[in-house]
């Protein structure tokens, strides 16, 4: 597997892929691809590094992450659809490891409560539970229930 830091040229296609992350996690971002596009460009801009992982001379998944002293915020990570299960997260997050990212400082992903697969990746990887966040979607100051 190849790998490339992303500029900011690359930014619709991280976009694209971006879209693709929030229907699969469940997210309930409303965004488009072109207001996600402008989204990750200021954050490119704005101290986030994004990482294009190619294989067979197309995109298999990327990487977005902001290296802070203490520890590495990875904000997004996405497999391309048609190169899940075939090892490729798995490898990229060692490439990500090994020759990117600074040894020695904690690595910290958010994953949706209910991307119950993504939890089992994480896990799978090494990441332990640490937090849980909770809340209530309220219309008018009267609870609802996303379910």
């Amino acid at each position: 597997m190849n790998w490339r830091m992303a500029t900011r040229r690359d930014c619709r296609v991280l976009a694209e892929l971006n879209h693709q992350l929030i229907a699969d996690e469940g997210h309930r971002n409303p965004m488009t691809v072109p207001q996600l596009e402008g989204r990750l460009r200021s954050w490119l801009e704005e101290g986030y590094e994004a990482v294009i992982f190619e294989k067979d001379g197309e995109t298999a998944a990327y990487a977005l992450y902001r290296a802070q002293i203490e520890e590495i915020y990875l904000r997004h990570f996405f497999v391309a659809r048609n190169r899940r299960r075939q090892g490729v997260g798995r490898e990229a997050m060692g490439l990500l490891r090994s020759r990117i990212w600074p040894p020695s400082r904690r690595l910290v992903v958010s994953v949706l409560a209910r991307n119950e697969g993504g939890i089992q990746f994480w896990r799978a990887m090494g990441y332990r539970d640490y937090c849980l966040t909770m809340e209530i979607m309220t219309v008018g100051g009267i609870p609802t229930h996303d379910e």
